[in-house]
């Protein structure tokens, strides 16, 4: 057995928040902490037990609102099992628990613009942003959006939202109006905020055209506030219906009213990626959404209110709504809006040293472009707060658990973490106990009865590869998909696979170090003469030759079988030849299996991605097959759909 990349001391361990929260724990828990075996016996107890671990996490993190007597009610149903059905709190109170000066967002963005707010003055921007709202007559139920950037504003507007028991939808800016239309037009909003325009790799970017766009497309919104953001003096730009947010906010207050709501009073509307119809409408409960990411920020991620907490995202992206759970926490949160690249490649690390990042989050894609960079940020950066690096949004390779260690830092908790957007929480992640091991998410999460299946429903072994799934009820299940009465969509969208259980669509297996490595979306996977092949193991082998910056791969029927294709990213001034070809079919065959050798491969000038940066394989599946590509707003680069439609080298064998 080959030795971990890190491993926590016996100091660490002993400090972590999860030896304290075991301290607390019921005399049937167990008590040890720290390696495999302490953290596997704390799991099954976690889901064998659900009622006193959720419990116990409602009061170790110490959650503002009345738990009622009941932690889990229909426990063996799912869906349909309820978790407090008798609590009553308010989501946006437990964002806003701490009301000191101890900053509680640090912003910056690539143009160098920088703003940070307290708690105390979060507090009272929100005060103020809430009571406007209520002028308005917004009330619980009503849905209030944002088609913004990831500024603090955006973090305004949804605490105040929330804290009236309004649901919080939004889209970042790079949306185009048909997409926001796609998703916010299904929601029906009453206020809309937004920005006049915003930045990304230097350049400009308008939203107020879109807005009015917008507005046509949804009758629903009876105000739009326009925030300050390039310029501080901007105006609505004429816009019906339109006040600028120093207008919206000028009412004085001071205090904020929270109402104390049902556990499943929703929070959230989501929305799937849409790369195969319009998007679903994923809606999340207040108290499922703030327990979940509390156990995992403060048992998972050991976050204290000393921690400066960062995560790169954009406001389409579920890792905002996680992000923002920072606040229950009272750590610094740290917002960053436009490209990671810029003002300069090393961007990120710059900022990493100047707030004093202790827990970095970012794309596993971010990553591995780093390295292609030849970053090596251990000899450039000081780095020294920073304590823990999450990767998620894609596979992170073994390759680039290398490179962190090798020229980010070495003593690091680097934590691979899956989930998503359906659970706005993860499956597996981190653990500060136990050690990192190459290739491999740490573990299963706490209260969440995670197995791998085979196609039969059976139960896989360690080591083998099949369907993660969820046997159990989790508090952060959506409470309903929007605009699906009897929940047929819903039902649809995660049980019909396996009855009863909850299927997610990730290829994956359980490893002998009780972490789990995935392979990427089931939906995704390749069927070469009926083995089922995780794209991801294709992409960790071709990404590692230095020409490839990044590589898609898709099934080609052919000839009552299917084919690998894969089509390759090259660096700038290069052509795909012979010698190529041969060297990375070589370096698959040699890392793989003849089975993962692609049939083709073939020299794209780009990827097409969804707006959140994810690489849409489904999208290139259905331009090489002439099927109809049913969403191509989810799509932030749709036009590169063309580079794949009707190529002769995919007509012959």
């Amino acid at each position: 057995m080959s030795a971990p990349l890190w491993q926590p001391s016996s100091a660490q361990v002993a400090a972590s928040n999860l030896a304290d929260f075991v301290e607390s724990l019921p005399p049937d828990a167990p008590r040890a902490v720290g390696g495999q075996e302490a953290y596997d016996a704390l799991w099954r107890w976690s889901v064998d037990r659900p009622g006193k671990f959720w419990r116990a996490v409602w009061d170790y993190c110490g959650v503002v609102g009345e738990p009622g007597e009941t932690v889990l009610l229909d426990g063996e149903q799912m869906p349909g099992a309820r978790f407090f059905p008798g609590a009553r709190l308010n989501f946006a109170e437990n964002l806003l628990r701490y009301r000191d000066d101890r900053p509680a967002i640090v912003f910056r963005n690539e143009s160098g613009l920088a703003r940070e707010l307290s708690y105390a003055e979060l507090y009272g921007e929100v005060a103020r942003t809430a009571r406007a709202l209520r002028e308005l007559g917004i009330k619980p139920g009503d849905r209030v959006a944002g088609f913004m950037p990831n500024v603090p504003e955006t973090a305004i507007a949804m605490l105040a939202a929330t804290s009236i028991g309004a649901i919080w939808s939004s889209c970042s800016p790079d949306f185009g109006a048909s997409g926001v239309l796609d998703r916010l037009g299904q929601v029906a909003p009453k206020v809309l905020f937004t920005v006049d325009s915003y930045c990304y790799n230097d350049k400009v970017h308008d939203c107020l055209g879109r807005v009015r766009d917008i507005l046509d497309g949804i009758p629903s919104i009876e105000r739009v506030v326009v925030c300050p953001y390039l310029e501080a003096d901007a105006d609505t730009g004429g816009i019906e219906r339109a006040v600028t947010y120093g207008e919206f906010a000028d009412n004085g207050a001071s205090s904020n009213d929270f109402e104390h709501l049902p556990f499943d009073h929703p929070v959230y509307i989501l929305f799937s990626s849409g790369t195969t119809g319009v998007p679903k409408c994923i809606t999340h409960g207040a108290g499922g959404t703030l327990l979940q990411h509390l156990k995992e920020f403060v048992l998972h991620t050991d976050v204290t209110r000393e921690d400066t907490v960062f995560y790169f995202t954009t406001c389409g992206w579920m890792m905002w709504n996680w992000l923002m759970s920072t606040l229950a926490t009272g750590a610094t949160m740290v917002l960053w809006e436009g490209s990671p690249f810029k003002p300069e490649p090393t961007a990120m690390f710059d900022l990493a040293d100047e707030v004093g990042i202790t827990v970095f989050g970012t794309g596993a894609k971010a990553i591995s472009a780093w390295e292609k960079a030849g970053l090596k940020p251990r000899e450039t950066h000081d780095l020294s707060a920073l304590r823990a690096m999450l990767s998620t949004g894609s596979v992170l390779a073994p390759e680039s658990f290398d490179y962190v260690y090798r020229d980010i830092k070495t003593d690091l908790c680097l934590s691979s973490i899956s989930g998503g957007t359906d659970i706005i929480s993860c499956f597996a992640l981190g653990c500060p106990t136990l050690p990192v091991w190459r290739g491999e998410l740490q573990c299963r999460g706490l209260g969440m009865a995670v197995e791998i299946r085979r196609d039969d429903g059976s139960v896989a072994d360690v080591g083998e590869t099949g369907e993660l799934s969820c046997a159990k009820p989790f508090p952060s299940m959506p409470v309903k998909f929007w605009n699906d009465p009897d929940g047929s969509k819903y039902r649809a969208a995660y049980f019909e696979t396996f009855p009863g259980l909850w299927a997610h669509g990730d290829f994956a297996q359980l490893t002998e170090h009780g972490g789990v490595v995935i392979y990427g979306r089931s939906d995704a996977t390749l069927n070469p003469g009926g083995v089922r092949i995780g794209t991801a193991e294709i992409y960790r082998q071709v990404e590692q030759l230095d020409e490839v910056l990044e590589s898609v791969c898709i099934g080609q029927d052919w000839e009552d079988d299917v084919r690998v294709v894969l089509f390759v990213r090259l660096r700038e001034g290069l052509a795909l030849d012979d010698d190529l070809v041969d060297r990375i079919r070589g370096k698959i065959r040699a890392n793989t299996t003849p089975r993962h050798v692609p049939a083709k491969v073939l020299q794209v000038a780009d990827i097409p991605r969804t707006v959140s940066g994810k690489i849409t394989e489904l999208a290139v599946r259905d331009v090489v097959h002439g099927r109809t590509v049913k969403n191509t707003d989810a799509l932030a680069n749709p036009e590169t759909l063309e580079l794949y439609r009707d190529l002769p080298e995919l007509t012959s064998a």
